[in-house]
């Protein structure tokens, strides 16, 4: 059930001040931001939401931020690592597994698209119209195409409040590079065709509805571009806490690569299992003893078959510090395949000066050059091939690894993006 969290005020609240529209007035006392993302945003969280939480953290020096979010029982005992950046808080549980029949009526019925119906939830629509009406917020915004559905359509948010979507990947397209991928007659590639069912109507009317659209990557801009040429975006790129994640010492490293995702996101799945099952066996050829970290929440039931076959490659499951896995690992491999939007795994690897080995769709809205800062391969022969030059050339080892550190110190610490979204918001909020 939604409620206050007992160590946040509510924005309403005696002693707290209401925020001016006025740019003169934002610079005094801030803006009123309501975030509403897919996943609860703590300080141990891995992959996309960490975005999240850094905005938040970030954000929360100048101004009002309220959070709207699911939350799993296991994430409460991380609620001490976002408290002290809100001046409200509402939490509610995950909406159940929808079962077979849940999932005919949504397919057949239901206005929200099948594809986005696991965290449909009333609770939520009616949780998010209430805080903007009580708190008067400047701003919401929905962290992740999925959360848009709470904004869209919804009128009883507050008249005053600016809607804007923080689209970390458009599902349409995403959907249909796995239906290319796999092709319509082999399982993934149909199931891909019935996610699409209703998909793009609803999804590109959502984003038409917004009063900004943010991306991560010019990449994905241009994507939604080419669908809806009149979307009013703007890149805000991600970021990486460059003190926390520090160049790791060679002592502490192994032979070996690693991986870092939350595995029920599909094109983190694909990665793992096209590695393990492509170049995996190459690279065990020439290095019998190199083991294979696959670190992150919920592995997936054909990774951890995997696992049990070969004792070289380990499975962490949830970890409370990726940092400890990272540091072991010569060398970062992320063949993305699926998916679009920014990989900040790639930048926490990279801040750590550790090389990163990925395709060209994994160093999407990274400024990166091949050989130099990060290393490019975009089939199994080159990724099997420049694993094993990193891992026996200790020049161009310790190349790509200082322009890697290099690189996210000059362009990715989370104040310079944050200053960008910061921007952004302002300027939507003052257009009225």
């Amino acid at each position: 059930m939604a409620g206050a969290h007992p160590g946040c005020r509510r924005s309403g609240d005696s002693g707290i001040k209401e925020a001016s529209l006025t740019a003169s007035g934002m610079e005094k006392e801030g803006m009123r931001i309501l975030v509403v993302p897919k996943e609860f945003p703590h300080g141990r969280v891995i992959g996309g939401p960490i975005i999240i939480y850094n905005r938040i953290k970030y954000l929360s020096r100048h101004h009002r931020i309220g959070l709207a979010s699911f939350i799993r029982d296991e994430e409460r005992k991380y609620l001490g690592t976002i408290e002290p950046y809100l001046s409200e808080l509402e939490l509610m549980p995950y909406p159940p597994p929808r079962n077979m029949f849940r999932r005919t009526s949504d397919f057949f019925f239901s206005e929200v698209p099948p594809y986005m119906c696991n965290t449909k939830s009333s609770e939520m629509r009616r949780t998010v119209a209430e805080m903007t009406q009580r708190s008067s917020y400047d701003v919401v915004i929905a962290e992740y195409s999925v959360m848009g559905q709470y904004l869209y359509k919804n009128p009883g948010i507050n008249s005053r409040t600016k809607r804007i979507l923080s689209c970390h990947e458009c599902y349409t397209i995403a959907r249909k590079k796995v239906r290319d991928l796999y092709g319509i007659f082999s399982t993934k590639g149909l199931r891909a065709m019935l996610d699409l069912y209703r998909l793009e109507v609803y999804e590109f009317a959502m984003y038409r509805e917004m009063d900004k659209i943010i991306t991560l990557t010019p990449e994905e801009r241009e994507g939604l571009l080419r669908y809806t040429p009149d979307l009013d975006i703007d890149v805000v790129p991600h970021g990486v806490d460059t003190e926390r994640f520090s160049p790791v010492s060679p002592g502490q490293q192994e032979m070996s690569v690693a991986f870092l995702g939350n595995y029920p996101h599909d094109p983190n799945r694909d990665a793992v299992m096209y590695f393990i099952k492509e170049i995996w066996p190459h690279l065990k050829k020439t290095f019998p003893d190199v083991k294979f970290y696959v670190i992150g929440r919920d592995p997936t039931l054909d990774i951890l078959t995997a696992a049990e076959k070969d004792p070289n490659i380990v499975v962490t499951g949830t970890v409370e510090d990726v940092r400890d896995y990272l540091k072991r690992a010569r060398v970062f491999v992320a063949p993305i395949r699926l998916g679009k939007g920014f990989r900040g795994k790639i930048l926490e690897a990279m801040a750590m000066a550790i090389p990163v080995v990925t395709t060209s769709l994994g160093a999407e809205g990274i400024p990166v050059e091949d050989m130099s800062n990060i290393v490019i391969a975009d089939d199994t022969e080159t990724f099997v091939e420049r694993i094993a030059r990193l891992l026996k050339d200790e020049d161009l080892y310790g190349r790509v690894s200082r322009g890697a550190r290099t690189l996210v110190e000059k362009r990715f610490s989370w104040e310079k993006g944050v200053q960008i979204l910061e921007h952004v918001l302002e300027k939507t909020v003052v257009k009225g």
